[in-house]
C-alpha cells in the first residue's frame, strides 16, 4: 500500500480508535488541502494533517484534494472531497451510474486487487495486535468483483405529491432512497428485473401502500417477496402474477411485519446448491448472498477440519445447515446449534432431504449459559462457528473447555474475531491458517476465516 511498517502500524491504531468512536455532529467545518498516502479497509483515503489522521471517502493514495473537515477529534478527523486536484493512475470509472449516491458500494473507483490488499492488511494487523502472534500476508478467497450478489432488499417510497413510486437503495449517510435502474453487483438476472419490476409496482393501485421488495436468486430461478401494508385488489394480484409469469419469478406476499411470506405463484421450493448438496430455504431465511464465495468458504472449512468418520463435530451459529450438512457427509456425527428456531426447522428438513441421519440440530441462545443444554456436555473433537457481527464472546469459554483438536472460526467482523482469537490464544491455541473472504467486493465489508489448532502452524 506504499507505506512503511511503522506508519502502517500508526494508521491501523488510528483506524481502530476511529471505528470505536460514536458519530457526532461537528461544531464547525473548515476546508484544507491534503494528500492521501493510503487506504483504510472501508476504502477511505488516509491523509495527515497537523499530527492528525484524516479519513476521506473517494480519495486514493497519492491524490491531493481540497477537503472539508466534517468532524475533528484529538487524533483523527473526517472529511469530504470538495475538489480533487490530482488522480491516482489506477483510479477506475465506477461501473454503476448510481455510485456516489447509492450507499451500497463504497469502492468501485478502487481496483479490486487494491481493495483486497487493504482489507487483508487490516485483518492481519488486528489479529497480530490482539494475540501477539505475528500474522504474515493473508491469502484471499475471491470470485467475480461484479454480478455476485444473489439477494437484495429494495425500498419502496411513494410520494403523494408527485404520485410516483421510487424503488431503490438507501442513500449514503441518509434515510433517503435513491431510485436505481441498474446494480452491477447483483447477479445478472436480478439486475434485469429492476426496471420492469419498478414499472409493474408503479402501476398498482396499492403503490402508496407498499413497504419493500426483496429479490433472491435461486437454483430454480428468481423470487420476489413483496411487503404490502394494505390488502391487494384482484387487479393488482393479476398484474403481479402476470409479471412473475413473464419473468419466470416466484411470488410471495407479506401482509404484516414478522409474518411469514405467503406463496402466490411459487412452482418450485427455493433452494441453492453447496458442496454438492441441495439446501431448501424459506424466503425469509438467511443465506449467504455470494453463492460462489460460499462454495469456496465451505470447501476451505472442510479442508481445514480434516474430517473422518471418527469425528464428532459441533457447528455453532449453524443457520440452516450451510456448513453442517457438508460436514455430515464426511464426519461421523455433527451437531448444529442455532438461535433462530425457524432456521433450525429448515436445517432439520434439509438433513432429511439429503438423507443425512448423522446431523442433529438444536435451538439455543448462544449468548446465554448453555451448560444445561442436552448437546453441550457431549464430547466434540472439532468445532466450527460462524457468529453474527457481535462475535462469540459468551460461548468461547465452552469451546475452550471442550478442548477440540481443530477450530474453524468464520467471521463477518474482524474486530470481534480478533477479540475472540485472544481467548483461544490464551488457552494454548495457535492461529494455524487465515483467509480473507472477498465476499462483498466494492464495499467495506470484511469477512474472514481462521483455523486454530493446538500445534503451531507449518504453512498456510
Amino acid at each position: 500500500m506504499g507505506k512503511s511498517p511503522a506508519s502502517q502500524t500508526t494508521f491501523f491504531i488510528i483506524m481502530a480508535q476511529f471505528y470505536s468512536q460514536p458519530r457526532q455532529t461537528p461544531r464547525q467545518s473548515r476546508t484544507v488541502t491534503v494528500t492521501a498516502d493510503s487506504l483504510d479497509a472501508l476504502g477511505q483515503g488516509i491523509a495527515r494533517l497537523q499530527g492528525k489522521t484524516v479519513f476521506i471517502p473517494d480519495l486514493m493514495p497519492g491524490e491531493s484534494a481540497q477537503v472539508r473537515l466534517t468532524e475533528e477529534k484529538r487524533h483523527y478527523a473526517k472529511g469530504s472531497v470538495v475538489k480533487r486536484l490530482s488522480d491516482n493512475p489506477a483510479r477506475r470509472k465506477p461501473a454503476c451510474r448510481h455510485y456516489g449516491q447509492c450507499g451500497g458500494c463504497q469502492q468501485q473507483h478502487i481496483p479490486v486487487a487494491m481493495q483486497r490488499e487493504t482489507k487483508a492488511a487490516y485483518l492481519a494487523y488486528l489479529l497480530t495486535r490482539e494475540t501477539g502472534e505475528a500474522c504474515g500476508e493473508i491469502p484471499v478467497l475471491s470470485g467475480e468483483e461484479y454480478g455476485y450478489r444473489r439477494r437484495a432488499r429494495l425500498a419502496l417510497v411513494y410520494s403523494p405529491k408527485t404520485k410516483q413510486l421510487t424503488m431503490g437503495f438507501r442513500q449514503a449517510q441518509s434515510k433517503s432512497t435513491v431510485a436505481v435502474t441498474q446494480c452491477p453487483v447483483l447477479v445478472p438476472r436480478l439486475e434485469a428485473l429492476l426496471v420492469p419490476l419498478q414499472r409493474c409496482l408503479s402501476s398498482l393501485a396499492a403503490a402508496p401502500e407498499l413497504g419493500h421488495a426483496e429479490l433472491a436468486d435461486t437454483e430454480s430461478g428468481p423470487l420476489l417477496v413483496l411487503r404490502h401494508l394494505a390488502p391487494l385488489s384482484d387487479a393488482d394480484l393479476s398484474a403481479l402474477t402476470a409479471f412473475c409469469a413473464e419473468h419466470n419469478t416466484a411470488l410471495y406476499l407479506q401482509g404484516s411485519a414478522g409474518a411469514p411470506p405467503v406463496a402466490v405463484c411459487a412452482p418450485y421450493p427455493p433452494h441453492y446448491a453447496v458442496a454438492g448438496l441441495k439446501l431448501q430455504f424459506s424466503p425469509q431465511d438467511f443465506i449467504q448472498v455470494n453463492g460462489a464465495l460460499n462454495e469456496l468458504m465451505v470447501a476451505q472449512a472442510l479442508n481445514w477440519l480434516e474430517l473422518t468418520k471418527h469425528d464428532r463435530v459441533l457447528d455453532l451459529f449453524c443457520g440452516m445447515g450451510n456448513f453442517t450438512l457438508p460436514v455430515a457427509e464426511r464426519a461421523g456425527e455433527v451437531v448444529g446449534v442455532e438461535g433462530v428456531d425457524a432456521l433450525v426447522r429448515t436445517a432439520r428438513e434439509n438433513a432429511r432431504l439429503n438423507n443425512l441421519a448423522n446431523a442433529a440440530f438444536y435451538h439455543a441462545d448462544l449468548s446465554q449459559d448453555i451448560t444445561g443444554e442436552p448437546w453441550a456436555a457431549s464430547g466434540f473433537n472439532k468445532v466450527l462457528l460462524d457468529p453474527a457481527r457481535a462475535g462469540a464472546a459468551e460461548i468461547m469459554p465452552h469451546i475452550v473447555a471442550l478442548s477440540p483438536e481443530r477450530i474453524v472460526y468464520v467471521s463477518c467482523n474482524p474486530t470481534t474475531l480478533a477479540r475472540d482469537s485472544q481467548v483461544l490464544h490464551g488457552a494454548g491455541y495457535h492461529r494455524n491458517a487465515v483467509r480473507m473472504l472477498d465476499m462483498f467486493p466494492q464495499t467495506g465489508h470484511l469477512e474472514s476465516m481462521v483455523l486454530f489448532t493446538k500445534t503451531p502452524p507449518v504453512s498456510q
